[in-house]
């Protein structure tokens, strides 16, 4: 797209705008006044003006290069007359400047802005980044002492900015270059879309799946995606009439234009625009490369040495660079105006840019080695020469391209450098990696890359490219004992964070000893050694020692001693230890953490997982509260999927169910910057499914679980998945392999000592034991389960050892005050199961109240939702020859032989050609579930492939 608006044509030499073409066009069989339609596109221009009109609202725009992304948003955006239009584009190699494509996008609609007084003050974070605008924005805050916090408040003032802007559609292109703060950016207003914007990215889609953005645009949520293919065979022939001006095209034209281009309407313009004479057929040769070569080599060879030295400058070459490079203005004219008028240049905001990226790798590519070296040192000692700030990025960019390793690895440190001092530690990620991997880098110089990039990504997005290059480093023997020792840490550090619990641990305990001398990291590993339910083997006579041990290495470092109280206190509430409570009050109001906002948001993120692991809910959401807000206040965007994780899991043990399961799977298909998380999130999504009555997908994904955590040797989820497993095999009328799991859940607790965590899998085991008709079998872990809670400040396992102990002696009194416990506690799904307990210990002892509590209980699942616990109770109450009460309208559908809901939306997506990966990820299943979906659909439908399911679903009657 150039500029805000739409080129069209109608003046003698402007040209024709194909579908998709960007730049001069085509002039069509030299009419004036012709103008080319819009070709092919017609779904998507409707979905795209859909979307923009329904702000606020994300759209994303993707094709492979030369598609016609571009010409779409300019199609789209034509007719919106009273829509402020801003742009910004990325470019392949771009100065670590924060928000630099947004910022340009906003700088020039300071006409739009209410006086400064009426902004927001956080505007004025704006000031130091837009200078040209400043006395329309309120004065700069004064600056803070946290580079996250010192971010998020860029990206709140550039938020307040564009609601004040109005009606807008801010278009960021070519997003697949987007830096890493463009992209956290795009994170951070996908929740917070101001109600009159739109958000439009295009992005060239080929081989940029591992692209930053995608993670971004996942976060993002609620993206509308509009993938723009090639043209049909129909459409090229339309558009191929259009840009020659001619009704009728010889035979076969339009095949061998189709083979020649793929369909991709750049293609066709560049194979079309010399207006081929069509008796001769078409140019030979047409592939594009040919053709632009062809182009190129019509230049003469002064011209073809300026535009040389122009695309060694980049896809927009700085003009008044390249003068100075060729040492001739006047010549440098006259080639780009060659350049021009061959179509290997176009004019974008008064700019000459290459039309397209083919266009400059061409000529770029045609250069002979040491001549393109050459020019890339020349243009890096020019750029360096220069008066203001060194472009370091550009110096890091031509220095590299010349093979000039020590000027291009001080370039790329210092553009490293100052991404960390904007907060960017992704961008200095980006910089460091290639310096690093310079064959002839110094030891010196490698090992103080190493460390910053190492502190770059354990707060970064660059935590698979810096592991393997930590690993390498360490495995020298060149290395200082320090230098040694603060590198592995990181390295644990990064491993963890990539869901390696045992490896990250085991690299953080090497590190203990080499940190010697740096006690402020020494005690930071000591605090992350101290956490007990990090991994598997580990006794909890390890974790207090290592407690024991960074309280005296951080006594005399505030910091550190901060982190180390996160750890005792989180470890003393794991533990049901009483004295948890009152010493995470009084870290939690102290003005040490209170003046630390990221660990502060950390801190009660732990707090509230520790909370709910012994069953104080209230507790876990007051924290969640608190840490929701440091999140939000500071964007420490890097949490707030944490903070949702936790969330959920409030929301599941305090009853508030409503749209829970799509929330959970909504977070197994969202990419998390904690990798660590992923088995949680797929944890959650297992027990919510199990609760809602999915018991085959849940087993699948609980045994996945088991599976990946056992792996990695991470305590937690590994000992609940095993718990939740039991429960399930015991609801499927599976005993012994329950009670198989409930003793593999206890055998990982134990030498851990977290017994608030153990009584779930007690009172499975004694719930299988007895209906093995061995209750004895469950005594010893019952009697285990009560010493070790003894005095312990864990409401919940202490009701569920009740439980244990009522349902071994059949003490009603014992289930009624769990009961009450978990009624007190607000717990819902709990309380249920106790009416549930007591409802069927009365009948079994004959009393009258004993129907009424099974019924209470029924009712009380059916409302949460939670229908396998409505499919238990029926079958107890059938069982005791309890009448179920009739018309019963809760628990699960039954269908037959008719397709359910899901199976129907499922077998029409499989019907429309939509692969079962594709489905999944559409509408949050597992692919296996897909498959199952797909299979009962046949079955019961009739049918034996995939192809028959259309014919099938249009004539079954089930609805």
């Amino acid at each position: 797209m150039q500029g805000s608006g739409v080129q069209r044509s109608g003046v003698q030499g402007s040209g024709v705008q194909a579908s998709g073409v960007q730049g001069s066009g085509v002039q069509a069989s030299g009419v004036q006044g012709s103008t080319s339609g819009f070709v092919g596109r017609s779904r998507e221009l409707a979905a795209l003006r859909q979307a923009l009109g329904a702000a606020p609202a994300i759209v994303l725009v993707d094709g492979e290069a030369g598609i016609g992304k571009s010409r779409l948003v300019a199609e789209a955006l034509a007719g919106m007359d009273d829509v402020r239009r801003l742009r910004g584009g990325c470019e392949p190699v771009q100065e670590p400047f924060p928000l630099g494509p947004v910022l340009d996008a906003v700088r020039g609609h300071a006409d739009r802005l209410p006086p400064p007084g009426a902004l927001s003050p956080v505007v004025g974070a704006l000031v130091p980044y837009l200078p040209e605008i400043a006395a329309r924005l309120p004065p700069a805050p004064p600056p803070l002492n946290d580079l996250p916090a010192e971010r998020h408040r860029l990206f709140r003032g550039v938020l307040a900015l564009l609601d004040n802007i109005g009606t807008a559609v801010l278009v960021l292109e070519d997003v697949h270059w987007a830096d890493a703060g463009t992209c956290e950016f795009v994170a951070f207003l996908a929740g917070r879309v101001p109600p009159g914007l739109a958000l439009v990215l295009t992005l060239r889609s080929e081989d940029s799946a591992d692209l930053p953005i995608w993670e971004a645009l996942a976060r993002a949520g609620a993206t509308r995606r509009i993938t723009l293919e090639p043209l049909q065979r129909v459409q090229v022939r339309e558009l191929a009439r259009e840009l020659l001006g001619s009704p009728e095209l010889p035979r076969g034209f339009v095949t061998s234009l189709v083979e020649a281009t793929a369909g991709i309407p750049f293609v066709i313009e560049e194979v079309l625009r010399g207006g081929p004479d069509l008796s001769a057929g078409l140019p030979v040769p047409t592939a594009l490369r040919d053709l632009l070569r062809a182009r190129w080599a019509t230049l003469d060879d002064d011209v073809r040495e300026v535009l040389s030295a122009a695309a060694v400058l980049g896809t927009a070459p700085d003009e008044a660079l390249l003068v100075r490079l060729i040492g001739d203005p006047a010549r440098v004219a006259h080639a780009l105006s060659r350049g021009l008028a061959a179509g290997l240049l176009h004019e974008q905001d008064g700019q000459c840019r290459f039309r397209h990226a083919l266009a400059w790798q061409v000529i770029h590519e045609e250069l002979p080695s040491p001549t393109r070296r050459w020019l890339h040192l020349r243009a890096a000692r020019l750029l360096d020469e220069g008066d203001g700030p060194r472009p370091v990025a550009r110096l890091a960019h031509h220095y590299g391209q010349a093979g000039a390793t020590a000027q291009f690895v001080r370039s790329a440190e210092e553009a490293a450098d100052l991404a960390v001092s904007h907060g960017d530690d992704a961008t200095a990620a980006h910089f460091l990696v290639p310096a690093m991997r310079v064959a002839a880098l110094p030891s010196a110089d490698r090992v103080r890359l190493a460390g910053k990039l190492a502190r770059a990504a354990v707060d970064g997005l660059a935590h698979s490219t810096a592991v393997p290059v930590l690993t390498d480093l360490l495995a020298g023997d060149d290395l200082p004992a320090v230098v040694r020792g603060e590198l592995r840490f990181m390295l644990g550090r990064l491993l963890r964070q990539q869901g390696e619990a045992e490896a990250g641990y085991r690299e953080i305990e090497r590190s203990v000893d080499e940190l010697g001398d740096r006690p402020d990291l020494r005690a930071r590993a000591l605090a992350i050694l101290a956490v007990p339910d990090l991994v598997v083997d580990r006794p909890i006579e390890v974790h207090l020692a290592r407690a024991a041990q960074a309280s005296a290495v951080a006594a005399d470092d505030p910091a550190a001693s901060i982190a180390v109280g996160i750890a005792r206190t989180s470890l003393a509430i794991e533990r049901g230890d009483p004295a948890g409570w009152p010493a995470v009050d009084a870290l939690r109001t102290g003005p040490a953490l209170l003046g630390n906002p990221r660990e502060h948001a950390r801190a009660c993120i732990n707090w509230a997982q520790a909370a709910l692991h012994v069953g104080h809910a209230n507790r876990a959401e007051l924290l969640l509260v608190e840490a929701r807000r440091a999140v939000d206040d500071l964007a420490y965007l890097r949490f707030a999927g944490v903070v949702d994780l936790v969330g959920a899991w409030v929301d599941l043990s305090t009853g508030r169910w409503d749209g829970l399961l799509e929330r959970a799977r909504a977070m197994v298909s969202t990419p998390s910057e904690f990798t660590d998380a992923a088995l949680d999130a797929r944890f959650l999504l297992a027990t919510v499914l199990a609760v809602a009555g999915e018991p085959d997908e849940a087993e699948r994904l609980l045994r996945d679980v088991v599976a990946g955590a056992a792996r990695v040797g991470a305590y937690r989820p590994l000992a609940p998945a095993r718990i939740g497993l039991a429960r399930l095999l015991l609801g499927l009328g599976r005993p012994r392999a329950a009670a198989e799991e409930a003793m593999r859940a206890l055998d990982i607790v134990r030498p851990k000592q977290l017994w608030p965590s153990a009584a779930d899998a007690t009172l499975c085991l004694v719930d299988a034991c007895i209906r093995l008709d061995r209750p004895e079998d469950a005594w010893p872990a019952v009697d285990e389960l009560a010493v070790a809670l003894r005095a312990a400040d864990a409401p919940l396992a202490l009701a569920r050892a009740a439980q244990c102990r009522a349902s071994l002696t059949g003490d009603a009194e014992q289930f009624d005050s769990a009961r009450r416990q978990f009624a007190e506690l607000g717990l819902r799904y709990e309380q249920a199961d106790a009416e549930a307990r007591l409802g069927q210990c009365l009948v079994l002892r004959g009393d009258p109240d004993g129907p009424g509590w099974l019924e209470r209980s029924l009712r009380s699942f059916d409302a949460l939702g939670a229908l396998g616990g409505v499919t238990e109770v029926r079958r107890t109450m059938r069982q005791l020859g309890v009448p179920i009460p009739y018309p019963w309208r809760g628990g699960r559908k039954s269908y037959g032989g008719r397709l359910s809901p899901r199976e129907r939306e499922v077998a029409a997506l499989a019907a429309s050609g939509t692969t079962n990966q594709e489905i999944a990820e559409r509408l949050f299943l597992s692919r296996r579930t897909v498959e199952s979906h797909v299979a009962t659909a046949l079955r019961k439908l009739g049918g034996r492939t995939r192809r028959d399911l259309a014919a099938l679903l249009e004539s079954a009657d089930d609805v």
